[in-house]
């Protein structure tokens, strides 16, 4: 459904007609205006319209109705079209949460089409309604504000997920929990949920080089407007930020894990040893009561009166002995 539509003339907002069509060409007639279309996960039928009225590409269209696309920058006759993906992060539950965001720029309009609840417009809209120097740029500022706002959100979410692997960290070296069974569990999660983070932030870098006319991409973008370049190189740079801190998340969780499944197999075998030696331990009265409960006739020392109390004794001098002897050793 459409959530918001307006004209922005010279930096200001304006009430345009309610036919789009119109809407448009009141844009373009004043050279200095531009209609901003704002949708919330339209239908194919609720899409139509906007198609037809701002003739943008059928490729971009499918797109944007179907949505689960990567980060990316594409260039039509017509239109300009880029796909963003804002992530939330609930700390709660470690849960890491990506909608979907598209942006059509063109000749005086920008229409944005919005998936999932976590890239809501209301407050770049606003933001932008307060600063008219910026809103002159036209549909620039729009396509500018949106990827600042996103990635600025992006930094927010390294930070947390930072903390919370800070923690998971502790937990895991921490002498009474790091055997825990669920541990493993929630290291492997979370590894996922940076996995999650990287396919937003990852694949985003290209088109954002190209729109701060660097790199391979130093061409001039359509739609774009050139005296943007810088701001556009300033979200690139954050966004750097961003994946650098991603990787160093990626590579942290995967050490701890090793380091993890190393203290489970330390722990083991420390188990093994101390089962071994209590089993050596028992096994040397088993053996002599074992001896002695043998049937035989001619047997050392089996009918003295102090053969019990000296048996007895052998094997209470052989465990204290084993029994040093495995402490001394670190296995008991």
């Amino acid at each position: 459904m459409i959530v918001d539509c307006a004209i922005y003339r010279d930096g200001h907002r304006t009430e345009g007609p309610t036919d789009l069509s119109d809407a448009l060409d009141e844009a373009r007639a004043s050279g200095d205006a531009f209609l901003w279309i704002g949708l919330h996960e339209p239908t194919e039928q609720e899409f139509d319209l906007v198609t037809e009225e701002f003739g943008l590409h059928p490729l971009a269209v499918e797109d944007a109705l179907k949505a689960h696309q990567r980060p990316k920058l594409e260039v039509y006759d017509d239109s300009l079209f880029m796909v963003l993906k804002p992530v939330t992060y609930e700390p709660d539950s470690d849960v890491v949460s990506s909608g979907e965001l598209m942006i059509f720029l063109g000749d005086s309009f920008v229409v944005t089409v919005r998936h999932g609840e976590g890239s809501p417009l209301k407050a770049v809209r606003r933001r932008l309604e307060e600063d008219p120097q910026m809103l002159r740029l036209g549909p620039t500022a729009v396509l500018h504000s949106i990827a600042d706002t996103t990635v600025d959100h992006y930094l927010d979410v390294a930070t947390e997920l930072q903390t919370d692997l800070e923690e998971l960290e502790a937990e895991v070296f921490s002498p009474s929990d790091g055997g825990s069974r669920h541990t493993a569990s929630r290291i492997y999660t979370f590894k996922r949920q940076v996995l999650e983070f990287r396919r937003a932030t990852g694949p985003l870098a290209p088109p954002l080089t190209r729109l701060a006319g660097s790199g391979r991409f130093s061409t001039d973008v359509p739609f774009v407007h050139d005296r943007a370049q810088p701001f556009f190189r300033d979200v690139n740079d954050h966004l750097s930020r961003v994946n650098e801190s991603v990787e160093g998340l990626d590579r942290l969780v995967s050490d701890i894990l090793s380091a993890h499944l190393a203290q489970m197999s330390v722990r083991q075998n420390d188990d093994m040893r101390k089962i071994s030696a209590w089993a050596a331990m028992a096994a040397v009265p088993t053996m002599i009561a074992g001896i002695y409960g043998m049937n035989f006739d001619h047997m050392p020392e089996l009918h003295w009166v102090w053969a019990y109390p000296a048996v007895i004794l052998l094997m209470a001098a052989l465990e204290v002995f084993l029994f040093r002897l495995f402490k001394r050793r670190g296995w008991l």
